[in-house]
């Protein structure tokens, strides 16, 4: 029996090869991923379904972060980027930090970016409420490698030790690569993937400095009173909600409802010192805002601010744009 059907699978086979041979490599070529990404518009999320805060206040309205939809290209997707108005190529070069990079490193390092960001909001709107908080651990995140480095370290590592010795920011390793000569290899005790592996780096001499060709980000975990826990999916990255997730968490802690029943959506980094920074994709992220009938959208000042107030004017966005340089700015214009 099984004989017989071998036989007829394999005469169908042998009659329609042509046929098959062209259909795997149709669906190949339109699955292989090109050198780009695609934009193709934004939207938004309610922070609240990303903060848990243990006896937080609740608002009658609502902190939304707004986002871009991308994907990587394929032939098709790459074909209808260059036929539909709204689908933006990007080249992955301009979202490379070197050609060496990819598209893991990216994800990697956006990661941590969100990571540090959440941490930094924790940080601030606990501060900023007269809550408490307290640095329980810190992890050492190697966010960048140099063309020129010589180093076995991926994107992504978290440094334990460097030549036996505990690391707490870049700059004990900066000390130790000062101490030492141009050629000489550190061995670097990391955590990769929950595994603690050794890698080695050797200094390398570049103008008039030697350095290793690394760049790391220090991101911190803290322990905090009330609780809180956040919640955020696999595939989202970057550190663009910074100000909106601390507007949110700032409001959970405090009895006033600062959002007076508003749809409040915006974008924004934020640094421990409170202070906006510049994003990309505004055009996209407040695109969202409007699609999703938000009252409020509220942006760095300066470029972005600009761009977001050229489009109203443009496209005839029904919202309100404040520009802001802080979150202490932010509090007040929103008051």
């Amino acid at each position: 029996m099984f004989t017989k059907l071998y036989e007829k699978i394999k005469e169908i086979i042998k009659q329609n090869y042509l046929y098959f041979t062209f259909y795997f490599v149709l669906v190949a070529v339109c699955l292989y991923p090109l050198p780009f990404y695609i934009y193709n518009g934004g939207g938004t999320i309610d922070v609240s379904d990303r903060v848990e805060i243990d006896g937080g206040y609740s608002s009658r309205g609502s902190y939304n972060l707004c986002y871009v939809s991308e994907l990587r290209a394929t032939l098709p997707s790459y074909l209808l980027a260059k036929i539909l108005p709204g689908w933006d190529l990007v080249p992955m070069e301009d979202l490379s930090l070197n050609e060496e990079e990819t598209e893991e490193d990216l994800m990697i390092r956006d990661r941590i970016y969100l990571n540090d960001a959440n941490m930094t909001a924790i940080s601030l709107a606990y501060q900023k409420a007269g809550k408490e908080f307290s640095v329980v651990d810190a992890s050492n995140y190697v966010i960048y490698l140099d063309a020129y480095s010589k180093t076995d370290l991926k994107i992504g590592d978290d440094i334990q030790k460097v030549d036996g010795k505990i690391i707490t920011s870049l700059s004990d390793l900066q000390a130790i690569v000062q101490e030492r000569k141009v050629g000489d290899v550190l061995t670097f005790e990391v955590v990769r993937d929950g595994k603690t592996i050794t890698c080695t780096g050797e200094i390398i001499q570049q103008e008039d400095s030697q350095l290793l060709g690394i760049a790391l980000q220090t991101s911190y975990v803290y322990e905090t009173d009330p609780e809180i826990e956040l919640h955020f999916s696999d595939n989202e990255a970057g550190p663009s909600g910074g100000l909106m997730l601390t507007l949110s968490i700032y409001d959970q802690l405090i009895p006033e409802d600062i959002t007076k029943g508003r749809k409040i959506a915006g974008t924004g980094t934020i640094d421990s010192e409170g202070k906006a920074g510049a994003i990309g994709g505004v055009k996209y992220k407040l695109a969202g805002a409007v699609k999703d009938k938000a009252d409020i959208f509220i942006v760095p000042n300066g470029e972005n601010y600009e761009e977001a107030i050229k489009l109203q004017q443009e496209k005839n966005y029904d919202i309100e744009i404040i520009g802001v340089d802080s979150f202490e700015d932010a509090l007040e214009k929103l008051g």
